[in-house]
């Protein structure tokens, strides 16, 4: 009976355990089942979009468009994001490696999944560290961000996630995967990818990292927002002694090493990218319009437009980034020396910095400026009057203005502040290379935050003496004159109704005084006004005009004799064109700023064709040189020789200079002193500087500081000397090359003399209109 009950219970926990074997395997399968059928609709895109084949191959990583300087030096970006495409190689090795170490020191075993750490992670429910590999942090960043925080989406965000990161182990290489990555990440301050980081924070290139520098970097990886090193230095500190503690677990470094690095203080070298700071701010902005022109007449292979801010476009420029930095050095050192000038003169002058113009004007000027200020803009949106816009600009508000010394924060009506603003001398630079049209260097203004006029390709001025040029090379043409032909130097008049003049106009000189019969050269090199007259008179002004749009000059300019003093308005860029036109054997190249445009993958998308003329045959663009070698040799430019300075030689920043090679140049001084100019050439490069204020009103009351020799000059000086200082630029100490069996005599007699500072300052007073 016992034995019956025993076998009995044996069968039914024989039949048991079969019973529960069946359940388990059967709710094991089905669970499997339902699990890949899960994974298979995710993968189908049913819980939401997946990334398609394309996607995975060409991922929207919004990328930063490069602006590259010709000597291969990324001066600028354009960006939503700011955000630079590196390649594995590109990235230093230690950031690499302390990347691994840290965040995934199975990356190279596993094929986007970690399978141990998933089960440990699953096992300790998180608390033990997450088990996210480098490959699905990619795949988090690339295609769905930070993710839910509802659980259920956020398991369907992991399985996603992991569904994506597989497919792309199988899409990229390991390097590939950790590049990407180091591309994507958000570091803070507007900085996205470790090219971006490393130039915000330590302003370097990627490649110069230290071992300490890449750990804070990959220590950032972790949390950008909580170990950010501007705000959070100590908290910084402790996350890069964990990634440094890591790399010596690795074996990466040495617990020496380690112990020595973790010593060290958190230092930076923070400077926040953005559109108005950096280097060649104005040039960049003017890229930028003739960007925006381009991206509408050149597409992208489907017909769509290309996108500057996140299209990861690389705009190679003509720009030398070296020079560049010697250009905006050669503005800001004189123009902060002339200021201070400016300013003292400023002190005796109760409507300063306007001079000599009645109330009614000053108001005008005044009035004009604040209806053109972003205030106005504001207020007049929310629907204030102009009594009560007029009656705020008057209460005191603190803000931050403008000196040469720094921002300062003050206490000012906005009215006084426009005033303040507008005692400000301007400057526009440009220097190109004669014989290709490549700009080398592009300063619109003094500072691009406060100042955003440009007065090299926006601001056009009145160009006094530097447009006489023109009008001899137009004698030397039509004539057949020659630098060594004389002409008298004394009182003339042009009748009214010649050269459509409506009365009587009779120049005068500088100093009221005439020389006699002078040559050509000795005429240009001392600017002298009835000479210049003289020769328009004989040509008329209408074969000027015609050679000065040949050298590419686009302004409007009247046909009547006073452009032969510089009554035009002309800018700066164009100056330098028509200059350049002499320094390249008469032959006018248009301006270039761009080499080649390439897409994110290196693609080449656009090359410009350089654009040329023959203006003038050989001879005569080198009688005209040499004139203008005679300004520099003799005349108004002397002082770029000379060192026995003389009046105002306090503003004549970096005097002496001292140049002892061929320069051909050419100043000039505007009526009333509201514009100086300097155009200065060697043979492979020409510059042109202007100074002035904004308003022609706002001057110098005096020639000594107002003229071109003093306010413009300088500034040539300056930038040359630098340029001349660094041996890698190879700008020319050389002389100009000489036509062979040229026909037109150039080299005139003159009898030796020496030249004094008096002299000197005489022949830099000139009047013109």
């Amino acid at each position: 009976m016992a034995a019956n009950k025993i076998n009995n219970l044996k069968g039914y926990l024989s039949k048991d355990v079969t019973y529960y074997k069946k359940r388990f395997w059967k709710v094991f399968l089905y669970g499997m089942g339902a699990i890949g059928v899960f994974f298979l609709f995710a993968s189908w895109g049913l819980f939401g979009s997946m990334p398609s084949f394309e996607d995975l191959e060409n991922p929207d990583s919004n990328l930063a468009t490069e602006i590259i300087s010709s000597d291969g030096v990324v001066i600028g970006k354009y960006f939503e994001k700011n955000r630079s495409q590196l390649k594995y190689s590109d990235l230093p090795k230690n950031l690499v490696q302390a990347l691994v170490a840290t965040e995934d020191a199975r990356f190279y075993e596993h094929s986007g999944i970690d399978g141990r750490g998933t089960l440990r992670a699953m096992a300790s429910f998180g608390t033990n560290g997450g088990a996210s590999t480098l490959t699905q942090q990619l795949a988090k960043q690339l295609f769905h961000g930070e993710g839910s925080k509802f659980l259920p989406f956020r398991i369907v965000q992991k399985i996603k996630e992991w569904i994506i990161a597989i497919r792309l182990e199988r899409q990229y290489t390991k390097n590939e995967i950790i590049a990407m990555y180091c591309n994507v990440y958000d570091f803070g301050n507007n900085s996205v990818g470790v090219s971006s980081a490393a130039k915000t924070y330590f302003s370097k290139e990627p490649k110069d990292l230290t071992i300490d520098e890449s750990a804070i970097l990959v220590g950032m990886f972790k949390n950008s927002g909580l170990y950010n090193p501007v705000r959070n230095a100590q908290g910084v500190k402790n996350r890069r002694n964990v990634v440094l503690l890591q790399m010596e677990k690795e074996n990466i470094i040495t617990e020496s090493q380690k112990e020595k690095l973790q010593q060290l203080p958190i230092k930076l070298n923070f400077k926040l990218e953005s559109h108005k700071g950096g280097t060649a701010t104005y040039f960049r902005e003017y890229l930028r319009d003739y960007l925006k022109k381009w991206v509408e007449e050149n597409k992208k292979p489907d017909g769509s437009d290309y996108n500057i801010y996140k299209d990861g476009l690389k705009i190679y420029t003509t720009i030398d980034s070296r020079m560049q930095l010697h250009a905006e050095e050669a503005v800001e050192k004189h123009m902060a020396n002339l200021q201070e000038e400016f300013f003292i003169e400023a002190k005796t002058n109760k409507n300063a910095p306007f001079v000599n113009i009645s109330d009614t004007e000053t108001q005008r000027i005044l009035k004009q400026a604040m209806k053109s200020s972003y205030r106005w803009t504001v207020l007049s949106e929310q629907d204030k009057s102009e009594e009560e816009i007029i009656a705020s600009f008057q209460v005191k508000t603190k803000m931050t203005v403008f000196t040469w010394k720094g921002e300062k924060d003050t206490l000012m009506t906005p009215m006084d502040s426009i005033r303040y603003y507008k005692h400000f001398l301007q400057s526009g630079l440009m220097a190109m290379e004669p014989q290709t049209g490549s700009i080398k260097a592009w300063v619109g203004g003094i500072n691009y935050k406060y100042f955003q006029y440009d007065h090299v390709g926006q601001g056009a001025r009145q160009v006094g003496s530097t447009f006489k040029p023109f009008v001899y090379a137009a004698a030397i043409e039509q004539l057949g004159m020659s630098p060594c032909d004389t002409i008298i130097d004394g009182p003339f008049v042009i009748r009214k109704g010649r050269h459509h003049v409506t009365a009587d106009w009779e120049p005068r000189n500088s100093d009221n005084k005439y020389r006699g019969m002078v040559t050509l050269k000795q005429g240009l090199a001392n600017s002298i006004n009835t000479v210049s007259a003289k020769l328009i008179d004989k040509v008329g002004p209408e074969a000027v005009v015609e050679l000065t749009h040949k050298l590419g000059v686009k302004s409007e300019i009247p046909v009547q004799p006073s452009i032969a003093l510089g009554a035009v308005d002309i800018t700066v860029e164009d100056m330098v064109a028509a200059y350049g036109t002499f320094a390249n054997q008469g032959v006018y190249v248009k301006p270039q700023f761009i080499t080649r445009i390439e897409d994110k993958s290196g693609v080449v998308i656009y090359e410009p064709i350089p654009e040329s003329h023959d203006v003038l045959n050989k001879d005569i663009a080198f009688a005209v040189i040499k004139l203008l070698q005679g300004v520099t040799e003799g005349g108004s430019g002397a002082r770029l020789r000379t060192q026995g300075g003389g009046s105002g030689d306090n503003r004549w920043t970096g005097y002496p200079y001292l140049f002892t090679n061929p320069i051909a140049g050419k100043t000039g001084t505007t009526q009333n002193q509201s514009d100086g100019w300097f155009m200065g050439m060697v043979p492979n490069l020409v510059t042109g500087v202007w100074v002035g204020c904004e308003d022609r009103s706002a001057r110098f009351k005096s020639l000594t500081y107002g003229q071109g020799a003093t306010a413009a000059l300088p500034v040539w000086g300056y930038f040359m000397k630098l340029c001349y200082d660094d041996a890698g630029l190879n700008v020319s100490k050389k002389e100009f090359d000489r036509p062979s069996n040229l026909s037109i005599k150039v080299d005139c007699y003159t009898a030796p003399k020496v030249i004094d500072s008096t002299a000197v300052e005489q022949d830099t007073e000139e009047f013109e209109l």
